[in-house]
C-alpha cells in the first residue's frame, strides 16, 4: 500500500511539473523564482559577502544614492580627501558606471534592507529572462532546462560573483535575453508586448552594459529590419503599430531617461559619467589604436600607480603576440565560465552543430551575432568574462541544441548527455559550498578572525557604529600596499554618516579636513602590507594647533 501510494505521489508531482512547463509563463516564473531562492539560500548559509572589488564599491555609491532618491550628490567641499577609484567627484558626486546595477542594488537596500537582496533578485529575474528567451528559440521544456542550466552553472550560476556579489554580469544578461527573445518572437508574429519587452532588453543593455549591448542590437536591429523589409514581412500597417511604435516609444523614453540622468550628473545629457572620469584620472585609453593621453593631475600617489599600471597592458595589445595572448584569454576564460561541464554535449557533437548552424536559419543569424559581438569586444584595452553577458542565452541556446541533436541521433546517449553535465555541475556547486560552510563553522568554533583587508574594513565599520559619535578615519597608506586594496569609500551623504573614510595629505590639508570635520572623533590608520593588521590609533592634532 505504501508502494501504490508513493507512485501516485510521484505520478501527481509529474502531472503538475509537465503543466508548469508547458504553460509558458508559469514556467517563466518558477525558474526566475528558483533562481533568487537559490542565491539567496546559498547567501545566507555562507554569509553575506563585503565588497572586495573597486567596482564594488562604486555600485554600492550608486546604491545608496538611488535608495535616497537622488540621482546623484553634491560634490563636498573636501571632496579631494576622498578621491577614490571609479567614483568622480566633479562636477556632482558619483559612481562612473551606467545605472542599472546600482538601481537593483537600490531594490535590495530599500526591500530589504541590504543590497545584495537586489543582486539575488537580478540573478533570479536573469534565469527568468534566459528561460523566456528560449521559449521563444526553442520548446518550453528545453527552455526550462535552459533556465535550470544558467541557476546550476558552476561558475556563473547560484554560487558565483553573479549572484554573490555586488557586481557581475546578471543584469546585462537579462537584457541581452529580452532582446533576443523579442526579435525572434517579432519575426515569428508582432505583438505590442514582445516590442515592449525588447525595448526593455535593448534599455538594460544601455544602462549596464552600453558598449558590448550596441554590438549585439546591432545584428538583431538589423534582422528584424530587413525581415521587416522583405517580402516575408508583416504587412507595413503591422510593422508600424505592432512592432516600430511601441518598441520606438519604450526607447524614446529611455533615451530621454538616461540624457536626463546624464544631465543632472555631468551637465550634459551627451556626456556619460564614464567619460568624466577616463577624462580626469585616466592616461591610457579605452579603446585599442587611441593615443596615450597626457598625464592629468593627480592628488594622490597610489591613484596615478593604479592608472599608470594600464599603460604596458594597452602597450602590449599593440603588438601581434600581446593581442592574440588577450584573444586566446579571453575566449578560454568565456568557454569555461559559461560551458565548463556542459561544453561535454557542444564537444560530442561539434561537427553535427556546425553543420546544423550553418544550414539553420536561425543557428546562422545567432552565428551573426557572434561575428559581431566577439571581435568587438576584443577592441576595448580591458576584457572580462562579464562583458561578454549579453550573449548568455545564446550560449545556453547551442548547448541545448547539442543536446537536443545528440538525443535525436542516439536516444540512450542523448539521454545520457542531459544528466550528466547538469550532474556534474550539481556536484561542482555543492561540494564547494559543503567545504565553505565546514571551513566557516571550524572558524567560528576557534573564534577565527577573518584577515582580508576588506573583512577588515567592514569589522572595523561595525566596531565604530556601537559607538554614539562619528567618525573620521584619515587612512595612511605604507609602500606595500596594493592600489587594488581600497580602502577609502564612503556613503553618499559623507557629512551624516557614521564613518568617514579620507586619503591623507600634507598637515596643511589634513588640519583643513580636521577643522570640517571637528565634531567627529578622529583616528589613524595606517596601512602598509595588506595581509598585516592595519593599525587605528587617535590622530594627533597637536600639528594643526602649532600651525
Amino acid at each position: 500500500m505504501a508502494s501504490i501510494n508513493a507512485a501516485q505521489s510521484y505520478h501527481s508531482r509529474s502531472i503538475v511539473i509537465r503543466r508548469i512547463v508547458r504553460h509558458r509563463l508559469l514556467s517563466v516564473t518558477a525558474v526566475g523564482l528558483l533562481g533568487f531562492a537559490g542565491s539567496a539560500t546559498v547567501g545566507l548559509l555562507l554569509g553575506i559577502p563585503e565588497p572586495m572589488v573597486h567596482d564594488e564599491f562604486s555600485y554600492l555609491l550608486a546604491a545608496d544614492t538611488f535608495s535616497h532618491w537622488r540621482l546623484t550628490n553634491p560634490t563636498h567641499p573636501m571632496w579631494v580627501h576622498f578621491e577614490s577609484f571609479h567614483v568622480i567627484h566633479q562636477p556632482t558626486y558619483m559612481s562612473k558606471y551606467p545605472p542599472a546595477q546600482g538601481l537593483v542594488l537600490a531594490v535590495g537596500q530599500l526591500l530589504a534592507g541590504h543590497p545584495i537582496v537586489g543582486t539575488w533578485i537580478s540573478f533570479g529575474l536573469m534565469c527568468a529572462a534566459i528561460c523566456w528567451m528560449l521559449n521563444g528559440w526553442m520548446t518550453p521544456r528545453w527552455a526550462v532546462l535552459g533556465g535550470i542550466i544558467a541557476l546550476i552553472n558552476p561558475l556563473l550560476g547560484i554560487t558565483s560573483y553573479w549572484a554573490q556579489s555586488y557586481w557581475g554580469g546578471a543584469v546585462a544578461a537579462s537584457g541581452g535575453a529580452l532582446l533576443l527573445g523579442g526579435v525572434r518572437r517579432l519575426m515569428r508574429r508582432p505583438r505590442v508586448s514582445d516590442a515592449l519587452l525588447t525595448g526593455a532588453g535593448v534599455t538594460i543593455l544601455a544602462n549596464s552594459r552600453p558598449y558590448e549591448g550596441l554590438l549585439i542590437s546591432l545584428p538583431a536591429g538589423a534582422l528584424l529590419l530587413t525581415w521587416m523589409l522583405s517580402k516575408s514581412g508583416p504587412p507595413l500597417r503591422v510593422s508600424i503599430l505592432r512592432v516600430a511604435l511601441p518598441l520606438g516609444i519604450v526607447l524614446a523614453l529611455a533615451g530621454t531617461a538616461m540624457g536626463l540622468y546624464n544631465l543632472r550628473i555631468t551637465g550634459n545629457a551627451l556626456r556619460l559619467p564614464y567619460q568624466v572620469h577616463e577624462e580626469t584620472y585616466a592616461v591610457a585609453p579605452i579603446f585599442i589604436g587611441q593615443d596615450i593621453r597626457p598625464q592629468p593631475i593627480y592628488h594622490h600617489q597610489d591613484i596615478r600607480d593604479f592608472h599608470a599600471s594600464y599603460i604596458p597592458i594597452y602597450a602590449a595589445q599593440h603588438t601581434i603576440s600581446g593581442f592574440l595572448e588577450k584573444t586566446l584569454v579571453l575566449i578560454w576564460d568565456s568557454v569555461k565560465s559559461y560551458l565548463n561541464v556542459f561544453a561535454i554535449p557542444v564537444m560530442a557533437t561539434l561537427c553535427a552543430l556546425i553543420h546544423w548552424a550553418l544550414r539553420d536559419r536561425w543557428g546562422r543569424r545567432a552565428l551573426l551575432v557572434y561575428a559581431v559581438l566577439i571581435p568587438g569586444v576584443l577592441l576595448p584595452r580591458d576584457t572580462a568574462v562579464h562583458y561578454l553577458a549579453p550573449i548568455t542565452a545564446l550560449n545556453y541556446y547551442f548547448v541545448l541544441t547539442a543536446m537536443r541533436l545528440l538525443r535525436r541521433r542516439h536516444k540512450v546517449a542523448g539521454q545520457f548527455m542531459l544528466w550528466l553535465p547538469s550532474s556534474l555541475a550539481i556536484a561542482a556547486l555543492l561540494l564547494p559550498m559543503g567545504r565553505e560552510r565546514i571551513k566557516n563553522d571550524i572558524a567560528k568554533a576557534n573564534n577565527d578572525i577573518p584577515s582580508g583587508w576588506y573583512d577588515q574594513r567592514a569589522r572595523l565599520l561595525v566596531n565604530l557604529k556601537q559607538h554614539r559619535s562619528q567618525h573620521l578615519i584619515v587612512v595612511r597608506y605604507g609602500p606595500q600596499h596594493s592600489v587594488n586594496d581600497e580602502w577609502v569609500y564612503n556613503r553618499a551623504d559623507i557629512d551624516h554618516a557614521k564613518v568617514v573614510w579620507a586619503r591623507d595629505m600634507n598637515l596643511a590639508e589634513n588640519c583643513k579636513l580636521i577643522e570640517y570635520f571637528k565634531d567627529h572623533r578622529i583616528w589613524l590608520l595606517e596601512v602598509d602590507t595588506d595581509e598585516s593588521l592595519p593599525k587605528l590609533k587617535p590622530y594627533s592634532i597637536d600639528g594643526c594647533r602649532r600651525s
